[in-house]
């Protein structure tokens, strides 16, 4: 059964009225009355199926982008400051680098209060959970800023970032696009998150694609192969991650600023567990904060069951095991005291086995 040409233009009608509700550049906007007057002529003969559901897709793309949203800035240091030390211990060196990252970032906003401009391009530096992301995050956290991330580990297609032509049957933007259409404004903070893990086959090209993204001689005009329509990214704030720098292209690090993230000593680890990792557990495991005790003389074989490690990654495990261990309990009744104290005695029943 076939559709009534007035039900096609009906549902061209709303595909006109969905552009005229938004605000898009005026050559774009062009594009898509173009696009739209195509739909109307086929309409009436009762032909377009095809055609209609590649424009209908295409237009919700472009008209749930942000192109004149954007967050306002908070550049408050001592905000920062706060913020920084709330999410984070130690780390006294990057925290500075951060303010002062963050104060060029005010006085460039002061001398053109539309947008900043050719900010320096934060890159962290370091082994797994010595908190690259997280900081990353206290960074939009402390700018009132939206925060998306984008994991390059193991991507090795640069059209992963770029999208893939609309000609192609399952084309789709590419994953800036998306970022943008997720986060509903065009000056988010974008984690280009282990960007030396890309593919050995892939790394030249995007490689290539991220030097388009951080150079602000670039960035205003990146093309998106599926959206075809040049988006200003020349306010978007990337911050970049790694573990190392030695697969990434010397191009791409001339646009970096890298920051060099520490490893954590077994005293500051003691501490991290204390005050940020095990409330976080306890409340996530549906425990009371109160539930359980911990025997100071038991943290280092918390803090090191299987060996050193120079982040928090394997410590964060230990802690969620112990929690979900005690969960267990709880559910059957084996707090009758209220609450369960670990000891150098009874640790091992509580630490999780590998």
């Amino acid at each position: 059964m076939t559709t009534k040409p007035a039900e096609l233009l009906k549902e061209v009608n709303s595909l006109e009225k969905k552009i005229s509700s938004v605000v898009l550049p005026p050559e774009l906007k062009d594009k898509l009355s173009l696009m739209i007057e195509r739909l109307s002529r086929m309409a009436r003969y009762g032909d377009y199926s095809s055609l209609y559901e590649k424009t209908s897709r295409y237009i919700d793309w472009v008209t749930s982008l942000p192109f004149d949203k954007k967050s306002e800035d908070i550049l408050d240091l001592d905000n920062a400051q706060k913020i920084l030390d709330k999410n984070h211990y130690g780390l006294k060196q990057v925290k500075e680098r951060v303010l002062e990252y963050m104060s060029v970032l005010s006085l460039k906003s002061r001398k053109d209060n539309t947008k900043i401009t050719q900010a320096p391009i934060l890159c962290f530096v370091g082994l797994v959970g010595t908190g690259k992301t997280t900081i990353a995050q206290s960074i939009a956290e402390a700018m009132g800023r939206k925060f998306v991330r984008i994991p390059f580990g193991g991507m090795g297609d640069p059209l992963d970032l770029r999208g893939q032509s609309r000609l192609r049957f399952d084309s789709e933007p590419g994953l800036i696009i998306k970022s943008l259409k997720r986060v509903g404004v065009r000056n988010p903070v974008i984690l280009l998150d282990e960007i030396d893990r890309v593919t050995t086959e892939g790394r030249a090209s995007i490689m290539g694609v991220l030097v388009e993204l951080l150079d602000p001689e670039q960035n205003h005009s990146f093309q998106d192969h599926f959206i075809d329509y040049p988006f200003d990214l020349s306010e978007v704030l990337f911050i970049a991650t790694c573990n190392n720098t030695t697969n990434i292209s010397v191009a791409v690090m001339d646009r970096l600023e890298p920051i060099q993230m520490p490893s954590y000593t077994d005293e500051e680890k003691i501490v991290i567990v204390k005050d940020y990792v095990l409330p976080i557990s306890l409340e996530e495991a549906g425990l009371d904060k109160n539930t359980v005790e911990i025997s100071p003389d038991v943290w280092a074989n918390i803090v090191r069951p299987l060996g050193y490690d120079a982040g928090i990654r394997t410590l964060e495990r230990t802690i969620n095991g112990i929690c979900r261990k005690i969960a267990k309990m709880v559910v059957q009744g084996e707090n009758k005291g209220g609450k369960f104290k670990i000891t150098p005695e009874n640790v091992k029943e509580f630490l999780p086995t590998w």
